[in-house]
Parts: C-alpha cells; sequence; structure tokens
C-alpha cells in the first residue's frame, strides 16, 4: 500500500510545476529553489509513488504513462492552492473581525466610528465583545482588543492610541451640597465614587507636581465598571477619578465639574492589542489601519 502524507501533496505541487515549466532549472527559479533540490523532490516522489513519472535525459524530460495520470490529479492540486491565493488576497478586505474593548470605550469611541468603517469597509463584518474585564485573545479566539493600562503579556502585540491622566470630577449638585473642597481634608470628607482596577484598597494615589498624594476617602462606594462609574459621578453620587477624554461632553454640557486641577494619576496608556504580528489577515491589519489612523481618543 502507498503512503499518502502531507509532504505528498507539497511534492505534487512541485511536480507540476516542473512539467508546467518545461525543466527542473525553469522550476527551480519559479519555486526558489535550486535543481538538484527540485530533481531530488521529484525522486522522493516516485520513490512514495513506487512509480517512475519522468523519462529524463540531459535535453529534455518526457512523462511517462503513469506520469500522466499523476499530473492530472497534481495540477488539480495547484489550481486548488492558486484558488486559495486568490481568496487570500482578494483586493478588498472581508470577513469578520472579532473587537473587545469595555463599555465605556464602546459606547463614546468606537460606536461613533462604525458607520465609517463600513463605509470604507463594506465586505467587513465586527463581532464587538463589550467587557469590563481583560479577556484572553488567544483562548476566545479574539482578533483585536483595545485596552487601558500597559500590556504586560509578550506574546501580544500592543500599539499605543493614545496616553492620558486620571483627573478628579464632580456633579454641580455633589458640589452644592457639600462645598468645594479647599484642602485634602476635606477633599477626604466628601462622598467618593472608586473603580475597583485603579483603588488601592480604599486609598487613591494621585500625583501633584510628580510627587504622590495618598487619599483616604472616608466613605466611598465602588465599582468595576468606568462607564457606570461616570454615570454615578454625573448622579452627584462622589467624587471620582475620571480620564477627561472620556467624559469631555458631560464637562461641556455642565453635568460634570474638574475639581483640584493639580492632582492627577500617572500617565496611562491606551494600546491596541492583538495576539501576533506574523501572517495577520487583511480583514484584521484593514481594521487595525484604520482605528490607528483615526485618532479615537482626540477631540
Amino acid at each position: 500500500m502507498i503512503t499518502i502524507n502531507h509532504n505528498s501533496l507539497k511534492l505534487l505541487a512541485i511536480f507540476a510545476t516542473v512539467i508546467d515549466s518545461g525543466s527542473f532549472a525553469a522550476a527551480a527559479r519559479r519555486l526558489h529553489s535550486s535543481r538538484s533540490r527540485i530533481s531530488e523532490q521529484v525522486s522522493q516522489l516516485e520513490a512514495q509513488l513506487n512509480v517512475r513519472l519522468l523519462q529524463r535525459s540531459t535535453r529534455q524530460l518526457k512523462l511517462t504513462q503513469e506520469g500522466e495520470k499523476v499530473l492530472q490529479h497534481a495540477r488539480q492540486l495547484t489550481g486548488i492552492l492558486q484558488h486559495i491565493e486568490a481568496q487570500l488576497t482578494d483586493p478588498e478586505p472581508s470577513g469578520r473581525v472579532r473587537l473587545t474593548m469595555n463599555h465605556d470605550i464602546a459606547h463614546k469611541f468606537i460606536l461613533p466610528k462604525l458607520d465609517k468603517l463600513a463605509q470604507r469597509y463594506p465586505q467587513i463584518s465586527l463581532d464587538l465583545i463589550v467587557d469590563d474585564d481583560p479577556l484572553d485573545l488567544i483562548e476566545q479566539q479574539i482578533d483585536l482588543a483595545i485596552r487601558i493600562g500597559f500590556v504586560r503579556d509578550e506574546s501580544l502585540v500592543a500599539r499605543i492610541l493614545h496616553q492620558e491622566r486620571f483627573a478628579l470630577f464632580a456633579s454641580p449638585a455633589l458640589l452644592a451640597q457639600h462645598g468645594m473642597p479647599d484642602n485634602l481634608k476635606e477633599l477626604e470628607a466628601i462622598p467618593w465614587l472608586e473603580l475597583k482596577q485603579t483603588a488601592e484598597q480604599g486609598a487613591q494615589i494621585l500625583y501633584c507636581n510628580d510627587e504622590p498624594v495618598l487619599l483616604h476617602p472616608q466613605r466611598h462606594h465602588s465599582c468595576n465598571s468606568p462607564y457606570l462609574l461616570q454615570q454615578m459621578v454625573a448622579c452627584g453620587l462622589g467624587v471620582a477619578t475620571l480620564l477627561p477624554s472620556t467624559v469631555r461632553q458631560e464637562v461641556e454640557q455642565g453635568t460634570l465639574v474638574r475639581i483640584f486641577e493639580q492632582l492627577q494619576s500617572e500617565p496611562l496608556v491606551f494600546s491596541l492589542v492583538y495576539p501576533s504580528r506574523k501572517q495577520v489577515p487583511q480583514r484584521t491589519r484593514a481594521v487595525i489601519d484604520f482605528l490607528l489612523s483615526e485618532s479615537l481618543f482626540m477631540s
């Protein structure tokens, strides 16, 4: 019984290329190999099939009857490979791209860009996965993620989209009720709202002229959603550290006020993250280039 393995498929394609090229030397040039290597690979195929496919002479190659039969199937294989290549190099990117981000970014920065993306790449469909906790891109087969904070996983590629610092915000209603704090002690006495991902056991670490300032709010609520946190601040439930770009509209509308402007966090990085630089599908590359070019977080 003849044993056919995956390497046999490669050898069949090389055999067909030799016949279509007219010689081992011409096939070697097309395949970026050497004449001797191509000849050796055809000999390997003959050994696997236990038949002679070619009669070789110094001037020409002539197919045997068995070689003609094998060539019919080998050409089907090269046709399949050419068809696959044509589909993968379609001039218009197409297919589905899975993109994950938190609710805040999804609502305020991605949603306004979806129509423009659809017009530019009508054959691309997005699977938007909105979650306030970072997901495993490999395990969940996610193509792209927008993440806040430094990416520590060295297996992932991170492209910086934006850098920003947290600042303090409150609602006019809260300030009308408690008054504008004049010092850190009064600031700690106001009700606070904390994001679980950034609070240190109920404490807040901010900076004033690059010097750390440790705040211990006397009472606070907490949640794990930046988007919900913004709504809670706007409702007057407390003061919180928020990213200015995410509440730009609320500040313009007067529903939020920045306080203690001298206090802010360390710089925070917004990154576009994906599993590998190698063999990135055309559809994914198109979405990457679009997001990088759009200046998502700038006014």
